[in-house]
C-alpha cells in the first residue's frame, strides 16, 4: 500500500452534503502505513458533523475494496469550522459563524430553540456561545440557571471587556445578567441598539465556531443594528404550526430577503409541532394545526430543519434552568439533536456555495 494507493480509494468517498470527494475537498490528512496497517485523518467542516459516522464507515470500505481487503483502516477526525467571513473581522475577530435565530412574533419558543441548539453543537464539540439579544425580554438567566449572576470584567489593549458567564459548556450575555430583573428595561430604540453593539464590540467572546444570536421578536430597530455591525453567517426561522405564528414568519423571511439585507435562511423549524403523552408515546396530537411550518418551508423554498414537540419536560426544564439538552428526556434531546444536525449541514453549505454576508448600510 502507498499513499497515492489510499488518496486513490478516498477520491471515491463523497462529503455527502458538499457533493465533492474527500480528496478534491483536501480534507484527508495525515496518512500513515505500516504494513497492513493504514491511519488517516478526516478534517471535518465542524465538530458537531452529523455525517462522520457514514463518511468512517465509506472510508474503511474505499481502501478494503480498491486497496487492500486485509487492511486494517483507523480513521481519526480532527475539526477546521468552515466559515465565509471575508470582512475585516475587526468586530468578533474569533468568530467563525454568527447565527441569528428569529421569529415574526413572541412566544414561539425562539429562546427556547436558540439555547438548545447552542448546546447541540457544544455536544458534538463545537465552541459555542449564545447572546441574548432581546433586550425587553431576556429569557436566557432563568433558562440556564444564571439569575443574580453577573459577569466579570477585565482589561484587554487598556479598554474594559465583559467576560460572558461559562454554563454547561457555552457562552452566556443577556441583558438580563447587567439589570435586576424585577425592573423593566424602559428604553428608547437608540438604547437597546447602543446595548447591542456593546454586546458585540465590548464582550471578550474569544474563538468561537458558532455564536448563536436569540434576536426580540418582529422586524425592527435592534436586528438593523446588529446586521450594521456584523456580517450574519445565516437566519434559522421559528415558527409554530397555527396560523397566526405563520403568517409573522412570512414577515421574518421577508426582512432577510430584502436587496439591501439580504442574509441566507438556514431554514425553518417548527417548535411545538405536536404532543404525545407519555403514557402514549405513539400518539401525537396536532393542538395548534398540522405541519404549518413545513408547509411554509415549501412554499417558499426554505430547507425545513425539523419538528420540536410540545413535551412537557421542555418547558419544567426552562422555567428551572435545566434546558432540555441537558435534562434527562432523550425524546426532547432527540428532536434538538436532529435539529441541529440538519442546520449545521445547511450551514456548511450556505458557506461552501454562497458569497459572504456584507455589513449592511442603511440611511438612518
Amino acid at each position: 500500500m502507498t499513499t497515492d494507493d489510499i488518496l486513490k480509494a478516498l477520491s471515491n468517498v463523497q462529503e455527502p452534503d458538499l457533493g465533492k470527494d474527500l480528496v478534491t475537498l483536501n480534507m484527508v490528512k495525515d496518512i500513515v502505513i505500516d504494513g497492513n496497517n493504514v491511519s488517516f485523518t478526516i478534517v471535518l467542516t465542524t465538530p458537531a458533523c452529523p455525517m462522520k459516522d457514514m463518511m468512517q464507515r465509506a472510508s474503511e470500505n474505499a481502501v478494503k475494496l480498491l486497496v487492500n481487503k486485509e487492511a486494517n483502516v483507523t480513521v481519526n477526525f480532527t475539526s477546521n469550522t468552515s466559515t465565509n467571513r471575508k470582512d475585516d473581522q475587526q468586530v468578533l475577530t474569533g468568530v467563525k459563524n454568527i447565527i441569528v435565530v428569529v421569529s415574526g412574533k413572541g412566544g414561539v419558543g425562539k429562546s427556547t430553540v436558540s439555547g438548545n441548539m447552542a448546546l447541540a453543537l457544544a455536544e458534538g464539540g463545537a465552541a459555542v456561545g449564545l447572546m441574548d439579544a432581546d433586550i425587553y425580554g431576556p429569557s436566557v438567566p432563568i433558562m440556564f440557571g444564571v439569575r443574580g449572576e453577573h459577569p466579570m470584567m477585565k482589561d484587554v489593549n487598556g479598554k474594559g471587556m465583559i467576560i460572558p458567564l461559562d454554563k454547561y459548556g457555552i457562552k452566556l450575555m443577556s441583558i438580563g445578567l447587567l439589570v435586576d430583573e424585577k425592573n423593566a428595561v424602559v428604553w428608547r430604540g437608540p438604547m437597546a441598539s447602543s446595548a447591542i453593539r456593546q454586546f458585540v464590540t465590548d464582550v471578550d467572546w474569544g474563538n468561537l465556531d458558532y455564536l448563536i444570536i436569540d434576536m426580540p421578536p418582529g422586524t425592527g430597530d435592534i436586528h438593523l443594528t446588529l446586521m450594521q455591525t456584523v456580517p450574519i453567517t445565516g437566519a434559522v426561522i421559528v415558527t409554530t404550526p397555527q396560523n397566526v405564528a405563520l403568517a409573522d414568519a412570512k414577515k421574518a423571511i421577508a426582512m432577510f430577503g430584502q436587496a439591501q439585507i439580504n442574509v441566507p435562511i438556514i431554514g425553518l423549524v417548527e417548535n411545538m409541532a405536536y404532543f404525545t403523552p407519555a403514557e402514549l408515546p405513539e400518539n401525537k396530537y396536532f393542538l395548534f394545526g398540522k405541519e404549518g411550518g413545513k408547509n411554509l418551508a415549501e412554499e417558499y423554498d426554505l430547507p425545513f430543519l425539523g419538528q420540536i414537540p410540545l413535551v412537557q419536560t421542555i418547558r419544567e426544564g426552562g422555567d428551572e434552568g435545566v434546558p432540555a439538552m441537558v435534562g434527562k428526556d432523550e425524546v426532547s434531546k432527540q428532536a434538538f439533536r436532529n435539529f441541529t444536525a440538519m442546520a449545521v449541514r445547511n450551514i456548511a453549505l450556505r458557506n461552501a456555495n454562497l458569497p459572504t454576508t456584507q455589513v449592511i448600510e442603511i440611511a438612518e
